[in-house]
């Protein structure tokens, strides 16, 4: 009687796609999208998109400011196909990376495509999404990292991720129980008491809570442990400052929560940080296995400040400071904050996230926001901004240069 033979499961195919990078550019640079976008739509109208054009379909519909009807597509997308392959700069590839992402919107997983893209280094995103396995065989790669962020949205795919860590096939950097840490009313409680650094804490507030202090019967200590205006807002769950607001009285907060739906907050006591000359600096930092770099510098006569909203390429004299900033950080910023930084990084212990910061009055480092799906790119015009491209790669050899040691690491120890 013959003996029966099984054949080891198919790997499932990688969908090929235009991707974050490349779409994200296109609208920075101003392209007019519309044109592709009707172009993938016929596609899928006619049933021949392929599913890395759907993924792009669904971006695309994102950038536009459709984000519901992006994540649909999306989404439906990601119910039949989980695995896309980014643009490479290098025909033969010298290593593969597998990233790990959720089902989120447009920021919710490290954009490394940004990182990558002239690395010459092959990357193919997994996109862990509820009721679907995890592909088995996995497609083969030389490094894993996760991708996901803290969010809500990104729990069970953190979850699923972190149960089958310990068996990973590969080196699996930013692991999802570090990443967990970063959630704001978490991440002042992990570093609070570093020495140099300030960051005040975050607490969680119900709406209904907050309306008691806005109408009278209730004092904001009472509900928010201890705070004091004037306190700093957010819905629970927000990011980029959507729905950020400085709140100086009971008043204030009444015309807050009328403008807003959402049920619960996120309440912090606010710090002036203005300098001597009455500006406000934020930085972005990116730190990568361990070691800080400057990612940049935003100047402002506002304390909400965003890079997009400082009016950069509107002042040399705010410009020059950034190149300032970038060409003396090491024995400069960073030194300066030395102590704050290693013991934030050490007790972070991610491989790669980045920090938005800012300098006190009194010199302490203080932390905004600690990330690892913060935007890092290379976008911004190279004639406005002439010290910018060199930092960005020397950002980009850090962090390719992180893998492949990561990498080589592993294949040491198996031999």
């Amino acid at each position: 009687m013959p003996t029966e033979t099984h054949q080891p499961p198919a790997p499932q195919p990688i969908a090929d796609r235009i991707g974050f990078a490349r779409l994200t550019k296109r609208a920075f640079d101003g392209e007019n999208l519309f044109p592709l976008w009707q172009e993938l739509m016929s596609n899928v109208d006619a049933g021949t998109a392929t599913a890395g054009e759907q993924l792009d379909l669904a971006l695309i519909t994102q950038l536009f400011g459709h984000k519901q009807a992006g994540l649909s597509v999306q989404t439906e997308t990601l119910a039949q196909h989980q695995l896309f392959r980014s643009p490479c700069a290098s025909a033969q590839p010298r290593m593969r990376v597998l990233a790990l992402a959720a089902d989120i919107d447009m920021g919710g997983n490290t954009p490394i495509e940004f990182l990558l893209e002239s690395s010459g280094i092959e990357l193919v995103t997994l996109y862990v999404v509820d009721g679907v396995p995890l592909p088995d065989p996995l497609p083969a790669h030389d490094l894993a990292i996760v991708i996901a962020s803290d969010s809500e949205e990104c729990r069970g795919a953190l979850a699923k991720i972190a149960a089958h860590a310990a068996s990973w096939p590969a080196p699996l950097l930013n692991p999802p129980a570090l990443i967990g840490h970063l959630d704001r009313d978490k991440l002042y409680r992990l570093i609070g008491d570093v020495d140099g650094l300030d960051i005040p804490a975050t607490i969680p507030v119900a709406r209904d809570a907050l309306a008691a202090v806005a109408a009278g019967p209730a004092a904001l200590a009472e509900v928010a442990q201890g705070a004091v205006y004037p306190i700093i807002a957010r819905p629970r769950g927000s990011h980029a400052g959507f729905g950020l607001a400085r709140i100086e009285n009971d008043a204030a907060l009444a015309a807050y929560l009328a403008e807003r739906q959402e049920a619960e907050f996120f309440i912090a006591r606010y710090v002036d940080y203005a300098s001597d000359d009455g500006l406000f600096r934020k930085y972005r930092i990116v730190v990568i296995d361990g070691k800080p770099y400057a990612c940049h510098m935003a100047i402002a006569d506002r304390w909400d400040i965003w890079y997009l909203n400082a009016g950069m390429a509107q002042s040399a004299s705010k410009r020059l400071e950034e190149a300032a900033f970038f060409h003396t950080f090491d024995f400069g910023f960073a030194r300066r904050h030395r102590t704050a930084l290693d013991g934030m990084i050490e007790r972070i212990g991610l491989d790669y996230f980045t920090i938005d910061c800012a300098q006190t009055p009194a010199g302490d480092l203080l932390v905004f926001e600690i990330d690892n799906t913060a935007v890092v790119h290379n976008m911004d015009s190279p004639e406005l901004y002439p010290y910018k491209p060199p930092q960005m790669v020397k950002i980009f050899d850090a962090f390719a240069a992180m893998l492949e040691r990561r990498a080589a690491s592993r294949m040491q120890g198996v031999a």
